[in-house]
């Protein structure tokens, strides 16, 4: 009976299988993006310092770049949030004590 139950749901056994190498090859070139921007950047700082590149060339893609850097990083802030906001604390009414006038009698 095992034996064909596992002949019968082997499809659905490799589809889910194949569906895992596929999300884990996508977190591993999340992973790796950050330091493909900046080897990138990098780059695009030396062909700017070796005039392969002008001005107004460099600070289009520099820009590109960074705003996906930074498009990471706030995935990642997000990703990294819990799920359900937690309630903010209390703030506390502080009440200034009021100087009492000691008025001699």
């Amino acid at each position: 009976m095992f034996i064909l139950d596992k002949l019968l749901l082997s499809p659905l056994y490799a589809t889910v299988w194949a569906a895992r190498q596929i999300q884990n090859t996508i977190a591993q070139e999340r992973a790796a993006e950050p330091q493909q921007i900046t080897a990138e950047l990098r780059e695009l700082y030396m062909r700017l310092e070796t005039g392969q590149m002008t001005e107004p060339e460099f600070n289009a893609r520099e820009k590109e770049l960074l705003d996906r850097l930074d498009a990471l990083e706030a995935h990642a802030a997000v990703a990294a949030a819990p799920a359900t906001p937690q309630a903010a604390p209390r703030k506390r009414a502080h009440k200034a004590a009021k100087p009492q006038s000691h008025a001699p009698p």
